[in-house]
């Protein structure tokens, strides 16, 4: 066991809260005091069965709980009191309303990528700019799609070199659990140039040329980005696809055996036996890859519940600065979560 752990809380044990307390409880460096949930729903019992300490967020919705007979410890500011951190996972655009709240608790907090930028000041992925967040008391953890471009590019950038990179993000209409919304029948394009993705992604890679467009598609599996990436100098396919069988967190799948499509990678994801089936890796299509001088084309998908939670673990570490590389934090997060 290390010396130092991390005391953390989450605030809003939901799809994403849910997971990085899973995350969070497996890790030797940090453990989780308590979650918070706002009304009595089957998350908040299978919280207390999994042995968090559950608290509500506001007080007044106590009687709440207890009448549907759901024990609570107390309300945020007491779970606040007792920790060292709280990784924000409020609804988007929520989070930044707790702000002053965790400044007055005088703890630290991640946010997820729903919030602004500007709001926060930091925003975090753990390939590209693990070290800029060392020590930083309010980090926000970049989207799942932004954690997604983030992957691939990085190593891109970092080793080829990048000029100019066109990306359209074929968005899931809603989570699975999400019975409210949409779209149904309908592809719905996001007519705002550029979507927020590129200017996201500019947050983790400073100078990335990146234009992206969005479109929201009725499925509720996965996201998939179609990339056009024109290098600083030709390339080769075996080259570019060598720099991602190196890079923690992408992993490779063949339309060739049967994977063409995201219903198959969550198939996949259920055979792996991971637990919810989660897919914690970036799945790029290898026989999709493919360089013609120095232009780059390829297909990735992301599972939208997922791919941020070892973020989260790994900015917890950077915050604290209890590992200053970022690869020895991402070798001992992927370790303990089973991932690649």
């Amino acid at each position: 066991m290390v010396e130092t752990v991390v005391k953390v809380a989450i605030n809003g044990y939901g799809t994403i809260g849910k997971r990085v307390a899973d995350a969070v409880s497996l890790q030797d460096d940090m453990e989780i005091v308590g979650v918070t949930k706002t009304r009595p729903t089957f998350e908040a019992r299978m919280a207390i069965d999994k042995g968090y300490d559950l608290y509500v967020i506001y007080e007044e919705k106590i009687p709440d709980f207890e009448k549907a007979g759901i024990k609570v410890s107390g309300t945020l500011k007491d779970l606040l009191k007792k920790v060292d951190i709280v990784v924000d996972c409020a609804p988007g655009k929520k989070g930044i309303e707790n702000l002053e709240t965790y400044r007055e608790a005088g703890v630290k907090a991640i946010f997820q990528g729903g919030e602004k930028h500007d709001r926060i000041g930091h925003s975090f992925n753990s390939l590209s700019n693990y070290s800029e967040n060392l020590g930083s008391d309010y980090v926000r953890v970049v989207s799942c799609n932004t954690t997604g471009l983030a992957r691939t590019i990085f190593p891109l950038v970092r080793d080829i070199g990048v000029e100019r990179i066109y990306a359209t993000m074929i968005r899931r209409g809603v989570d699975p659990n999400d019975s409210k919304k949409g779209p149904v029948n309908a592809i719905t394009p996001v007519l705002k140039v550029p979507s927020h993705h590129g200017p996201d992604l500019k947050t983790v890679i400073e100078g990335v040329n990146i234009d992206t467009l969005a479109v929201a598609v009725p499925t509720t599996l996965m996201h998939v980005h179609t990339i056009i990436v024109k290098l600083k100098r030709d390339s080769t396919t075996e080259e570019v696809l060598e720099l991602w069988r190196n890079t923690p967190r992408v992993n490779f799948v063949k339309g060739s055996e049967g994977i063409i499509s995201s219903a198959q990678i969550m198939e996949m994801g259920r055979d792996l036996i991971r637990p919810r089936s989660d897919l914690n890796e970036i799945q790029v299509w290898e026989d999709g890859v493919h360089v013609v001088g120095d232009h780059l084309y390829y297909y990735q998908a992301i599972h939208q519940e997922s791919d941020v939670v070892p973020e989260n673990i790994d900015c917890i570490r950077a915050m604290f600065e209890l590992i200053d590389d970022n690869m020895e934090s991402i070798e001992k997060t992927n370790r303990a979560l089973g991932i690649n």
